[in-house]
Protein backbone atom coordinates (compact mmCIF):
# COMPACT_ATOMS: atom_id res chain seq x y z
CA UNK A 1 0.00 0.00 0.00
CA UNK A 2 2.52 2.58 0.47
CA UNK A 3 3.96 2.78 -3.04
CA UNK A 4 0.49 3.38 -4.47
CA UNK A 5 0.26 6.84 -6.10
CA UNK A 6 -1.95 9.74 -4.72
CA UNK A 7 -4.72 8.63 -7.14
CA UNK A 8 -5.16 5.28 -5.54
CA UNK A 9 -5.55 6.98 -2.67
CA UNK A 10 -8.51 9.27 -3.53
CA UNK A 11 -9.95 6.70 -4.91
CA UNK A 12 -10.41 4.94 -1.98
CA UNK A 13 -11.45 7.45 0.08
CA UNK A 14 -13.95 8.18 -2.44
CA UNK A 15 -15.07 4.35 -2.24
CA UNK A 16 -15.50 5.43 1.54
CA UNK A 17 -12.40 4.10 2.81
CA UNK A 18 -11.54 7.18 5.69
CA UNK A 19 -8.04 5.52 6.65
CA UNK A 20 -6.86 5.66 3.30
CA UNK A 21 -6.51 9.92 3.47
CA UNK A 22 -4.37 8.71 6.51
CA UNK A 23 -1.45 7.86 3.82
CA UNK A 24 -1.83 10.90 1.67
CA UNK A 25 -1.74 12.99 5.23
CA UNK A 26 1.12 11.05 5.89
CA UNK A 27 2.69 11.59 2.60
CA UNK A 28 2.30 15.10 2.21
CA UNK A 29 1.85 16.46 5.86
CA UNK A 30 6.30 17.61 6.02
CA UNK A 31 5.55 19.79 2.79
CA UNK A 32 2.20 20.74 3.98
CA UNK A 33 3.66 22.05 7.10
CA UNK A 34 7.14 23.30 5.60
CA UNK A 35 4.95 25.76 3.52
CA UNK A 36 2.96 27.06 5.81
CA UNK A 37 6.27 27.55 7.96
CA UNK A 38 7.64 29.53 5.28
CA UNK A 39 4.60 31.65 4.65
CA UNK A 40 4.08 32.37 8.48
CA UNK A 41 7.34 32.19 10.31
CA UNK A 42 5.87 30.40 13.06
CA UNK A 43 5.89 27.13 13.83
CA UNK A 44 2.39 26.80 16.04
CA UNK A 45 0.58 28.59 13.49
CA UNK A 46 1.96 26.29 10.19
CA UNK A 47 1.14 23.37 12.15
CA UNK A 48 -2.59 24.57 12.42
CA UNK A 49 -2.38 25.97 8.98
CA UNK A 50 -1.72 22.42 7.45
CA UNK A 51 -4.26 20.72 9.71
CA UNK A 52 -6.71 23.05 8.18
CA UNK A 53 -5.67 22.53 4.78
CA UNK A 54 -6.13 18.62 5.04
CA UNK A 55 -9.53 19.16 6.49
CA UNK A 56 -9.91 21.13 3.64
CA UNK A 57 -9.16 18.62 1.64
CA UNK A 58 -10.83 15.49 3.18
CA UNK A 59 -14.09 17.77 2.71
CA UNK A 60 -13.85 18.66 -0.83
CA UNK A 61 -11.98 15.70 -2.47
CA UNK A 62 -14.87 14.97 -4.29
CA UNK A 63 -14.05 17.98 -6.31
CA UNK A 64 -10.96 17.40 -7.10
CA UNK A 65 -11.12 16.99 -11.03
CA UNK A 66 -7.15 15.16 -11.44
CA UNK A 67 -6.75 18.24 -13.78
CA UNK A 68 -3.50 19.17 -11.91
CA UNK A 69 -1.58 16.83 -9.14
CA UNK A 70 -2.79 16.38 -5.81
CA UNK A 71 -0.09 17.83 -4.72
CA UNK A 72 -0.47 21.58 -6.74
CA UNK A 73 -3.67 21.27 -5.09
CA UNK A 74 -2.88 20.62 -1.67
CA UNK A 75 0.03 23.10 -2.17
CA UNK A 76 -2.71 26.34 -3.65
CA UNK A 77 -4.76 25.30 -0.05
CA UNK A 78 -2.02 26.06 2.46
CA UNK A 79 -0.91 28.96 0.64
CA UNK A 80 -4.32 30.28 0.16
CA UNK A 81 -4.76 29.61 4.54
CA UNK A 82 -0.59 30.70 5.32
CA UNK A 83 -1.48 34.15 2.94
CA UNK A 84 -4.87 34.61 5.11
CA UNK A 85 -3.12 34.52 8.42
CA UNK A 86 0.06 36.23 7.09
CA UNK A 87 -1.89 39.33 6.22
CA UNK A 88 -3.96 39.17 9.23
CA UNK A 89 -0.60 40.13 10.88
CA UNK A 90 0.59 42.47 8.48
CA UNK A 91 4.33 41.34 8.89
CA UNK A 92 6.72 44.41 7.70
CA UNK A 93 9.39 43.18 5.23
CA UNK A 94 11.78 45.54 4.03
CA UNK A 95 12.61 44.68 0.31
CA UNK A 96 16.13 45.03 -1.24
CA UNK A 97 17.15 47.42 -3.41
CA UNK A 98 17.03 45.84 -6.88
CA UNK A 99 20.04 47.96 -8.01
CA UNK A 100 22.27 46.45 -5.17
CA UNK A 101 21.03 42.78 -5.45
CA UNK A 102 22.47 43.35 -9.05
CA UNK A 103 26.39 44.78 -7.98
CA UNK A 104 27.89 41.37 -6.96
CA UNK A 105 29.26 38.17 -7.85
CA UNK A 106 27.80 35.31 -7.53
CA UNK A 107 31.03 33.74 -7.72
CA UNK A 108 32.52 35.41 -4.64
CA UNK A 109 29.45 33.86 -2.68
CA UNK A 110 30.08 30.05 -3.70
CA UNK A 111 33.50 30.18 -2.42
CA UNK A 112 32.49 31.67 0.38
CA UNK A 113 30.07 29.25 1.06
CA UNK A 114 32.21 26.44 -0.12
CA UNK A 115 34.66 26.21 2.50
CA UNK A 116 31.78 25.93 4.83
CA UNK A 117 30.84 22.28 5.97
CA UNK A 118 27.39 21.28 5.09
CA UNK A 119 25.36 21.73 8.77
CA UNK A 120 27.28 25.53 8.15
CA UNK A 121 25.72 25.83 5.17
CA UNK A 122 22.27 24.74 5.75
CA UNK A 123 21.85 26.81 8.90
CA UNK A 124 23.35 30.16 6.64
CA UNK A 125 20.69 29.19 4.27
CA UNK A 126 17.82 28.57 6.43
CA UNK A 127 19.21 31.94 8.16
CA UNK A 128 18.86 33.98 4.64
CA UNK A 129 15.64 32.39 3.50
CA UNK A 130 14.42 33.88 6.81
CA UNK A 131 15.33 36.92 5.43
CA UNK A 132 13.01 36.98 2.42
CA UNK A 133 9.71 37.93 2.26
CA UNK A 134 7.24 35.00 2.82
CA UNK A 135 6.44 35.23 -0.90
CA UNK A 136 10.01 35.18 -1.68
CA UNK A 137 10.66 32.10 0.50
CA UNK A 138 7.54 30.50 -0.52
CA UNK A 139 8.45 30.16 -4.09
CA UNK A 140 12.22 29.55 -3.24
CA UNK A 141 10.55 26.62 -1.44
CA UNK A 142 8.42 25.76 -3.53
CA UNK A 143 10.92 25.74 -6.59
CA UNK A 144 14.06 24.13 -4.94
CA UNK A 145 12.54 21.97 -1.56
CA UNK A 146 9.44 20.43 -2.99
CA UNK A 147 10.57 20.58 -6.44
CA UNK A 148 7.13 22.42 -7.98
CA UNK A 149 7.60 23.21 -11.55
CA UNK A 150 6.88 27.02 -12.61
CA UNK A 151 3.65 25.75 -13.74
CA UNK A 152 3.24 24.25 -11.28
CA UNK A 153 3.75 27.58 -8.29
CA UNK A 154 2.11 29.64 -11.07
CA UNK A 155 -1.25 27.02 -10.29
CA UNK A 156 -0.50 27.33 -6.63
CA UNK A 157 0.17 31.28 -5.91
CA UNK A 158 -2.39 32.38 -9.15
CA UNK A 159 1.08 34.10 -10.42
CA UNK A 160 1.38 33.76 -14.59
CA UNK A 161 4.04 31.60 -15.66
CA UNK A 162 6.87 34.78 -16.95
CA UNK A 163 5.97 35.97 -13.41
CA UNK A 164 6.83 33.14 -11.81
CA UNK A 165 10.37 32.73 -13.29
CA UNK A 166 10.97 36.62 -13.33
CA UNK A 167 10.56 36.61 -9.01
CA UNK A 168 12.30 33.39 -8.83
CA UNK A 169 15.30 34.98 -10.64
CA UNK A 170 15.22 38.33 -8.56
CA UNK A 171 14.53 35.80 -5.60
CA UNK A 172 17.69 34.17 -6.51
CA UNK A 173 19.79 37.61 -6.54
CA UNK A 174 17.89 38.20 -2.94
CA UNK A 175 19.26 35.42 -1.07
CA UNK A 176 22.81 35.61 -2.88
CA UNK A 177 22.77 39.18 -2.03
CA UNK A 178 21.51 38.40 1.81
CA UNK A 179 24.07 35.44 1.70
CA UNK A 180 26.88 38.00 0.97
CA UNK A 181 25.42 40.88 4.03
CA UNK A 182 25.30 37.19 6.29
CA UNK A 183 28.78 36.66 5.72
CA UNK A 184 30.33 40.04 5.59
CA UNK A 185 28.68 40.75 9.27
CA UNK A 186 29.29 37.17 10.84
CA UNK A 187 32.50 35.52 11.13
CA UNK A 188 32.30 32.09 9.85
CA UNK A 189 30.89 29.31 12.88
Amino acid sequence: MPHKDDRYYIEKVLEGDATAFAALVDRHKDNAFTLAYRITGNREEAEEIAMDAFVKVYRSLGSFRNESKFTTWLYRIVHNESISAVRKKQPVTVPLDDQLVENFSEDEIHENVSVLDEQQQQRLIRHALGRLSPEDNLLVTLFYLNDQSVGEISEITGLSLSNVKVRLYRTRKKLYQILNRIQQDVPVI
